[in-house]
C-alpha cells in the first residue's frame, strides 16, 4: 500500500540580479554569496494515508507542480524531507518523456520501463493499453503528429495499464474532450475504491470533490488550508474572487461543517431561509414540493448594479442548481446606502433523496468574480424525502410517462 509523507518541505532557486553575478560568484573563491534565494514552497506538511484520495488546489503560481515533482523525485527539496512508499505512477506534464520521432507504440514501450515495467510486461498490456487509449493506427504514427489530446490518452493509458501503489496526476487531465476525461476519472475512481492512493491537481472543483477524501489549499507556496474537499473548495473560490479590502472567513456550521463567508461588505446577507408554500420555514421538504430561498440584503454604500444569486448543491458540494437575479433580468440598479431587499426565488423542489445546501451570494455581473459583495457557503441546509413519488434513482426528478408498444 502506498504511502506519501511531507515533512516541513521548501523549494527555493537562487536568483542572481544580473548573468556577471553569476559568473563573479562561480570564478571569484571566497567571495561573498551574489545571488538571493526565491522560495517557491515554504514549510509544506502533510500526510497521505494508505488508500486516501488528497486532491492540491490553488492559483496558478502556487507551488503545485513544484510539490508533485519533488514527490516524485524529479525535483530535489532544498529544505524538508519526502517519503514515499509503494509503486508510483505519475502524470505530471503532458507527454512528459515522449519522443517526438517514436511511434506512440515505441514511447508506450520505453514510458513503460520507466515506471519499472519490463519490455514483456509492457508488450503483454499493449493491447489493453491501446484499447484504452482509443487512438486506433496513430499508435503506430510519430508522437509529433499526434493532437494534445491524444498524448493524454496514451500517457493516461500506460500509467494506468497496471494499479499502482500511488497514482499522481497533474492537470493533465483537462486536455483532450469530455468522452476521456469522464473515462479517466471512471478509472480513478475504480482504482481508489481498490485501495491506490491518489494524489490529483486540479482547478475542477466536481473532481476534487467528487473523488478526494481531502483537500489541501496551497497559496504563495504556503500551505494556506487543509480539510474536507468542500471547505477547501469553498475557501479557494472565495480567494480566486478576492479583491482589495475584501475578507475571507470561515465559521463553523450545523453538522460540524465549514462555512465560508467572503465579500467587500458593500451589501451583506441579513438573513436567508427556505420557506414552504405557507411561507413558513422549513428544513425537511417532499420531492417536487413548491418552495421559496428567501434572502434578506441590506445595503451599506451606494452601488452601481447589483445581482442576488443562489446555488443549491448536494452533500458532496457538488452544483446541482444555480441562478441569479443577472440571469433573470431583474438585477437592481442604482441601490442606495441603507435600504433593505427581500428577495423570494420561488420553484418545485424536483431534487432527489438527500441533503443538500444553499450558497447565497450578493455581487455585480452576471458572476461573483467581478466584484463579490458577499459570499455565503452553507447558507441554507434542508433535506428531501420522498413521501409520494415513484421510487428513483439521482439529484433530479424529472417526472416520466412511459409508452410502450407491442
Amino acid at each position: 500500500m502506498g504511502t506519501i509523507t511531507v515533512s516541513q518541505l521548501g523549494k527555493a532557486y537562487k536568483h542572481y540580479p544580473t548573468r556577471w553575478s553569476r559568473l563573479a560568484e562561480w570564478l571569484i573563491p571566497g567571495s561573498r554569496p551574489r545571488h538571493t534565494m526565491k522560495w517557491v514552497l515554504q514549510d509544506i506538511s502533510f500526510t497521505v494515508k494508505a488508500g486516501e484520495a488528497v486532491g492540491i488546489v490553488g492559483i496558478n503560481g502556487a507551488g503545485k507542480s513544484t510539490l508533485l515533482k519533488m514527490i516524485t523525485g524529479t525535483t530535489q527539496p532544498t529544505a524538508g524531507t519526502v517519503s514515499v512508499t509503494g509503486r508510483v505512477a505519475a502524470m505530471l506534464e503532458l507527454g512528459m518523456g515522449f519522443h517526438p520521432d517514436f511511434t506512440g507504440r515505441q514511447n508506450a514501450i520505453m514510458a513503460g520501463q520507466l515506471l519499472g515495467y519490463s519490455v514483456e510486461e509492457i508488450n503483454r498490456l499493449m493491447p489493453e493499453i491501446e484499447a484504452f487509449a482509443e487512438i486506433g493506427d496513430y499508435i503506430d504514427e510519430p508522437v509529433r503528429v499526434y493532437s494534445s489530446g491524444m498524448q493524454m490518452r496514451l500517457a493516461f493509458s500506460v500509467a494506468t495499464a497496471h494499479r499502482p501503489d500511488i497514482l499522481i496526476v497533474d492537470e493533465a487531465l483537462s486536455v483532450g474532450d469530455a468522452y476521456f476525461q469522464h473515462k479517466s476519472f471512471a478509472r480513478i475512481r475504480e482504482y481508489s475504491k481498490l485501495g491506490t492512493t491518489l494524489l490529483i491537481v486540479s482547478h475542477d472543483k466536481g473532481a476534487v470533490q467528487g473523488i478526494c477524501d481531502r483537500a489541501v489549499l496551497l497559496n504563495a507556496g504556503r500551505l494556506a488550508m487543509e480539510g474536507e474537499p468542500e471547505a477547501v473548495m469553498d475557501y479557494y473560490n472565495a480567494m480566486l474572487a478576492e479583491r482589495e479590502n475584501e475578507t475571507v472567513r470561515q465559521e463553523a456550521a450545523a453538522g460540524g461543517k465549514v462555512k465560508t463567508i467572503s465579500g467587500t461588505g458593500e451589501a451583506t446577507i441579513v438573513d436567508a431561509v427556505l420557506q414552504n408554500a405557507q411561507g413558513e420555514p422549513v428544513e425537511v421538504v417532499n420531492v417536487g414540493q413548491p418552495v421559496t430561498i428567501k434572502v434578506v440584503a441590506h445595503i451599506n454604500a451606494p452601488i452601481p448594479e447589483l445581482v442576488l444569486g443562489y446555488m443549491i448543491k448536494d452533500r458532496l458540494g457538488q452544483p446541482v442548481f444555480g441562478t441569479n437575479t443577472h440571469h433573470l433580468k431583474q438585477q437592481d440598479e442604482g441601490v442606495q446606502a441603507g435600504e433593505t431587499i427581500v428577495y423570494k426565488f420561488h420553484f418545485a423542489a424536483n431534487l432527489g433523496v438527500g441533503t443538500y445546501s444553499v450558497a447565497v451570494a450578493l455581487h455585480a455581473s452576471d458572476t461573483h468574480v467581478a466584484k463579490n459583495y458577499e459570499w455565503r457557503d452553507l447558507a441554507i441546509v434542508f433535506n428531501v424525502v420522498n413521501i409520494d413519488k415513484d421510487g428513483f434513482v439521482g439529484v433530479a426528478w424529472l417526472p416520466t410517462t412511459l409508452e410502450c408498444d407491442r
